[in-house]
């Protein structure tokens, strides 16, 4: 291309100038945690892990009964209990909380091996189950589990809570009304410290970043564009002078149907946390920034102006909040929850394929990976 040009308009729009748009109020969205109509579920435990803090703390500020606890240290149940819940009772042995008639819907918190018996037994017993991410590390032990509470007329949800963050949730409905058109890339890029994991048992998870922590970013893009993943290129590298075992940076590269989406962790930067968001369409964009995971903005641009909703709420605790209030408000109306335990095969799909690519060094095709591999 010729450096000079005699049409200004061109330069301008060469030079990627943005024209001047008006602002506009931001459309009304449903992106808040959705509510049961009822008060009256009751939740049974299974775990009471470092996470189940945010579990419980959601259900409490929500006015959800927790009836039961279950874990294998006694006294970590006794303190969640006392802290959360001080009603509930707990369990020495989680099966009695299974027999229990009353209690309608079994969250389960432990780490993904020990989680799949349990979530069988739970459906098994005629229970709606939330099951931790990520849900399995094995596809098809996935479709087996979503099968048996299919076949069991039960509920199975998994608790991506990463959907009910208020910038996500919000710019994944503004996709879904079709405010930007029919989506054409989304790419995401972190910027943070996840050295807090260092010596924990966090550290010997390979892909820790990648796949523990990038399964939400994964769940997003499936939650953005739905059945239109083709395939993942991805790679993981050691941060000069970080302290953790496994590697801290991880980018992924997604070929979607008509586009295409990128994933950026850059988990090893001590200072000047930055998360960014954009999601372009055919008749608009979004975009989302901000300091961390719960301070952000997000920006509408169509060529009618520029919308900037204020936005309510916080990822913690609000996202947890959001996958039981999913769950149960699917349960009262006999539908199926936009975090349904089938869709969701599909975002673990993505990071299985990452972390195969990771592996291999090559594209690989989403689907091709059955199992997390290491």
């Amino acid at each position: 291309m010729s450096d000079e040009t005699s049409d200004s308009g061109t330069a301008d729009t060469y030079a990627l100038k943005a024209g001047d748009l008006p602002k506009i109020a931001a459309p009304a969205l449903p992106y808040r945690p959705p509510m049961p109509k009822s008060d009256g579920f009751r939740i049974g435990v299974i775990g009471t892990g470092g996470i189940s803090g945010s579990h419980l703390d959601a259900y409490r500020a929500a006015g959800w009964q927790v009836a039961a606890l279950w874990n294998r240290t006694r006294a970590k149940a006794e303190a969640k209990a006392a802290e959360y819940c001080p009603e509930a009772r707990i369990e020495d042995d989680w099966h009695d909380m299974l027999a229990d008639s009353t209690i309608d819907v079994i969250d389960v918190t432990l780490h993904p091996d020990h989680r799949a018996p349990i979530i069988e037994a739970a459906l098994r017993a005629g229970k709606h189950v939330l099951s931790q991410k990520p849900f399995v590390t094995d596809l098809d032990t996935g479709e087996d589990l979503v099968k048996l509470a299919e076949d069991s007329g039960v509920t199975l949800a998994v608790n991506q809570n990463a959907r009910w963050a208020p910038h996500m949730a919000w710019m994944r409905e503004a996709v879904r009304a079709g405010l930007i058109g029919d989506l054409v890339s989304a790419h995401v890029a972190i910027h943070w410290t996840h050295g807090w994991t260092a010596g924990t048992p966090f550290d010997e998870i390979e892909d820790l970043i990648l796949y523990d922590f990038g399964v939400h970013w994964f769940d997003f893009i499936a939650s953005l564009a739905p059945g239109r993943a083709r395939s993942v290129f991805a790679t993981s590298a050691h941060a000069k002078g970080q302290a953790n075992k496994v590697p801290l940076l991880a980018q992924a590269l997604v070929r979607l149907d008509g586009g295409q989406a990128s994933l950026i962790f850059d988990g090893s930067v001590p200072h000047g946390p930055r998360d960014t968001s954009f999601v372009g369409g055919t008749i608009g964009s979004l975009v989302a920034d901000g300091r961390d995971l719960s301070s952000q903005s997000v920006t509408l641009t169509t060529e009618t102006g520029i919308a900037r909703p204020v936005l309510a709420g916080q990822w913690f605790n609000d996202g947890f909040r959001g996958t039981m209030g999913e769950l149960l408000s699917a349960i009262e109306d006999g539908r199926d929850p936009s975090n349904n335990a089938r869709d969701n095969l599909d975002s673990l799909a993505l990071a299985f394929a990452a972390v195969r690519s990771r592996i291999t060094g090559q594209e690989v095709e989403v689907g091709a990976a059955r199992r997390l591999e290491s």
